[in-house]
């Protein structure tokens, strides 16, 4: 098939997608190095805002400084008292990929700047369910830690610190989810979304922000002498670029300039083979090539082997693989990893074919559906619903929440949104309209949690669906593809593709 007839086919297939032009500024020339790059890549490049040089330098000296993170100053002052009286340090992760990669993060981190007694704990979703919560508090106090530290939660987790102070356990808040009007009584909290944080890059991933809170902790060891005392190498941060770029990617967060630079490091890294066992393993496992390797290899091979472990198992097994240092053990637990993906992707399918079903059942067109979906079956996967949500959102151009069985009367949501509503945004709406309706909630623009009462699933779709609606015209249900414009002939050839 020709490229113009697979377009044309593309096209016929997306029937229901808008074709958009996207809007250039022509008045926003660049510097001079920029006019030098090839006409079709300046005018890729001033279409996303972009008429400087100077944006698109990815080496380590144009990462943004640590120093502009709220609070940062103060948390590596609590890791640095800790660290000094050599006190157990614990880290609270989350299940998914981002939240492994920063437990792995910081753990290694801690070790090498010298701290003898570190752990994690990361919450099952099947029993405690996300962040630092009460039972997750006392699941760790026997083990008697004197400080908690978060990474990818916490931000929203009032009552789970409120417990920690309680027994005496310091926390340590890093976080990048949206905030509640409220932040918790926590020992300092770093997060760039947090009210007062004029941290510029506000699209950091959890492993990000670890990351920060890490080179921050360092430049303390360094003023005080830290590391000569103890005889300890200063570490090279860089060596910790390849998770950062994992964690990055497979949150999919935006990849603005400061995490294009994350990433790129990272990859750098992981294609000279100086990464952690684990990572190589995964490829290996994923018949990735490790010398070429590309950012989608990242996204759609290692993490959602690593998401698997959280999503039907236990996350504890990707963040082993990750601080594997035997390349033999990491192999191992690449396999049961891939196991798990594989177990995931059947278990998607199904839910997937269900879904699908109960919508063409209704005997609805697309246009009659409801603005905002809430689906539900009882025999759904906890662990599978949020990409059930992404599946049928890419579908029918709208947000869906996909609900499954949670035990005593509860079902828990995963949301999934499009442009132009802020889910997190719409689930507080729906919160402050009718207090008593969702249990608890949070996330970002795009993606979103939520818990209620199975007997209110039919309220909550009628209140979704209404918020949902003030965001969304009839227009905007039909997706979108954005074009660049038009290539010449003399454009069609392996070189300028890639240099595209």
């Amino acid at each position: 098939m020709s490229l113009t007839s697979y377009i044309s086919f593309s096209l016929r297939y997306n029937s229901t997608m808008k074709i958009k032009p996207r809007i250039i500024n022509e008045q926003a020339v660049g510097d001079e190095q920029f006019t030098l790059l090839h006409p079709v890549l300046q005018r890729v490049y001033r279409a996303r805002g972009i008429n400087s040089s100077a944006v698109l330098q990815r080496d380590l000296q144009q990462l943004l400084p640590f120093n502009g993170l709220l609070n940062i100053e103060q948390a590596a002052n609590v890791l640095y008292d800790a660290l000094k009286q050599q006190q157990h340090i614990m880290i609270i992760g989350d299940y998914d990929a981002d939240g492994a990669t920063s437990t792995a993060l910081a753990v290694r981190a801690l070790r090498q700047f010298g701290a003898e007694n570190v752990s994690f704990i990361v919450p099952n979703r099947f029993e405690y369910g996300y962040g630092l919560t009460p039972e997750i508090v006392a699941l760790a106090a026997a083990q008697k830690p004197d400080l908690l530290m978060t990474v990818d939660n916490g931000i929203a987790s009032h009552a789970g610190v409120d417990a920690a102070n309680a027994l005496g356990i310091q926390v340590l808040i890093t976080d990048h989810h949206l905030p509640s009007e409220a932040v918790p009584n926590a020992a300092a909290i770093v997060n760039p979304n947090q009210v007062g944080c004029e941290f510029p890059s506000k699209m950091l991933a959890g492993v990000g922000v670890c990351f920060y809170v890490m080179l921050a902790l360092r430049d303390k060891l360094e003023q005080e002498k830290w590391f000569a005392e103890q005889g300890i190498d200063k570490p090279n941060m860089a060596s910790f670029l390849d998770v950062v770029a994992l964690g990055t990617v497979a949150d999919v967060v935006p990849l603005d300039q400061n995490n294009r630079i994350l990433v790129h490091q990272g990859l750098r890294r992981i294609r000279a083979g100086h990464c952690v066992p684990g990572i190589t393993a995964l490829l290996t496992i994923a018949n990735r090539n490790q010398a070429s390797l590309q950012a989608s290899d990242l996204g759609f091979a290692i993490g959602p082997r690593l998401n698997a472990a959280g999503r039907l198992d236990d996350m504890s097994l990707g963040i082993a693989c990750l601080l594997a240092d035997d390349p033999k053990e990491a192999q191992g637990l690449a396999q049961r990893l891939n196991e798990l993906n594989l177990e995931r992707r059947e278990i998607e399918v199904e839910m997937k074919n269900q879904a699908l079903a109960s919508l063409e059942k209704l005997n609805l067109q697309a246009d009659k559906l409801p603005y905002g979906l809430c689906l539900f079956a009882e025999d759904w996967h906890q662990g599978v619903i949020g990409i059930l949500a992404s599946r049928i959102k890419d579908k029918y151009h709208r947000p869906v929440v996909a609900f499954a069985d949670a035990g005593n009367g509860e079902i828990k949501g995963s949301a999934r949104s499009v442009n132009g509503v802020h889910i997190r945004d719409v689930l507080d709406a729906i919160a402050k309209q009718q207090p008593s309706l969702i249990s608890k909630f949070g996330g970002h623009a795009m993606a979103a949690g939520l818990s209620l009462q199975q007997k209110d699933l039919e309220a909550f779709r009628e209140a979704f669906d209404h918020e949902v609606r003030k965001h969304l015209s009839a227009s905007d249900l039909h997706g979108e593809i954005f074009t660049d414009g038009d290539l010449s002939a003399t454009d069609f050839n392996v070189a300028f593709a890639e240099l595209l």
